[in-house]
């Protein structure tokens, strides 16, 4: 089963920062990056710190600060606190939602800075039925509009927490129930020992079956902080969640969180907790530049098949499923430790019917030397995430650093 990548979700990189070239917006609507969290800061400053980092959503916001989102020429999630009250109420009818839908979003209406409607972040499959006339709501009365429902992670507890018999389940609760717009979700898997949660694959593959089964595109919510037991953001992991994300079809990242929270042991968001820039600022900007540069040719493509070479992850598909790709061949460099580590290879095709892979480095430590053979005759070129143009792929540009990814293709 394959699914178009472009069309409802976007990703938009208007970042221009001193000494990149500008960049052309792209519509969240075809490729959405979303610092998730609210805005802590609704000066100019802060929102052109938040553009020149590569998003176009200005993340949930008050609408008092709507006017300022719309001067800096970003887009957002009005965040109203009476749509939140009814998130939760399981015996909210079809005229109640219709009516506090109509309150909430009629000074809206017509707004370019509007994106969507915050509803509600991870409820449980109890929640589904009033969330989806809520949802539909939103959408009779903002028809442009997505009312933003983000749900829960794969080792979110069955009985307590996800309230369904399975975590399939759980997706296709909300699958059934919310309007087509797209499915978000967050798994943090980034461990401060250097390691990889288990189940990361696991959720994007289900995440991926429930979108393709349903037509319609998916977010990954993923670590922009250090905090609990999680990792500090580095390069390498902020590629890592970046690469994978694509590689499986994703139409939107959202990175948690871009303001560090004032609370327990969370760190090393892009912005600190006294409004400065961190290095993880530098190193997300940089991430999202590439995707900026790969998004135009990126969300053109339809997501065909996704295999893993190395280690398999429980519940993914090896290089036996492979139709677009012949052979990878591959070495890891400069071992640092024992870890499950291996090559992902997600596969495209172009409205042309041009193959792509975009083959992605899962280490998070190692470097990959590697080569890439199609099925289909012809020169195999990599899409540069520094220019989004193509160019042979050759010499050094067999080379992955850890987390990295490149979008390859047959020329035409």
């Amino acid at each position: 089963m394959s699914t178009r990548i472009g069309g409802i979700f976007a990703i938009i990189l208007t970042a221009t920062c001193a000494g990149n070239v500008a960049a052309e917006a792209l519509d969240p609507g075809d490729f959405a990056i979303l610092p998730w969290g609210w805005l802590d800061d609704a000066s100019p400053e802060a929102l052109a710190d938040i553009k020149a980092c590569g998003f176009n959503l200005a993340g949930f916001v008050a609408p008092e600060q709507m006017d300022a989102v719309a001067a800096a020429g970003l887009k957002a999630f009005v965040s109203d606190r009476r749509l939140r009250e009814q998130a939760r109420n399981v015996d909210l009818t079809e005229e109640e939602a219709r009516a506090v839908a109509e309150e909430v979003t009629e000074p809206w209406i017509g707004n370019p800075a509007v994106f969507g409607y915050y509803v509600v972040d991870e409820p449980s499959a109890r929640y589904a039925p009033n969330l989806g006339i809520l949802a539909h709501a939103i959408k009779e009365a903002h028809p442009e509009a997505i009312p933003y429902v983000n749900l829960l992670p794969t080792y979110a507890s069955a009985v307590s927490q996800l309230e369904a018999e399975n975590y399939e389940a759980y997706l296709e609760a909300f699958a059934q129930a919310l309007p087509p717009d797209y499915i978000s979700y967050d798994h943090y898997a980034l461990i401060a020992d250097g390691s990889l949660r288990d189940g990361y694959f696991q959720n994007i593959e289900a995440v991926r079956k429930v979108a393709l089964d349903h037509g319609i595109p998916f977010w990954n919510i993923v670590l922009s902080n250090a905090h609990f037991f999680y990792a500090k953001p580095t390069p390498a992991g902020l590629r890592f969640q970046a690469y994978t994300s694509l590689a499986y079809g994703a139409r939107g990242i959202s990175y948690f969180t871009y303001f560090t929270p004032q609370i327990g042991n969370y760190r090393l968001a892009p912005i600190d907790a006294f409004g400065n820039k961190t290095p993880t600022w530098y190193m997300l900007r940089d991430v999202n530049l590439e995707l900026h540069q790969l998004a135009p040719i990126y969300i053109g493509l339809e997501s065909i098949n996704v295999f893993h070479m190395g280690t398999v992850p429980e519940g993914s598909q090896d290089e036996s499923s492979a139709q677009l790709v012949r052979e990878v061949e591959w070495t890891f460099h400069a071992e640092t430790r024992p870890e499950q580590k291996g090559v992902l290879v997600g596969e495209f095709r172009d409205q042309e019917g041009t193959p792509y892979a975009m083959v992605v480095n899962t280490s998070l430590h190692d470097n990959l030397q590697f080569d890439v053979a199609f099925n289909a005759e012809g020169p195999v070129e990599r899409i540069s995430p520094y220019t989004g143009q193509p160019v042979a792929f050759r010499g050094e540009h067999k080379w992955l650093a850890p987390g990295q990814g490149m979008l390859l293709r047959v020329r035409p």
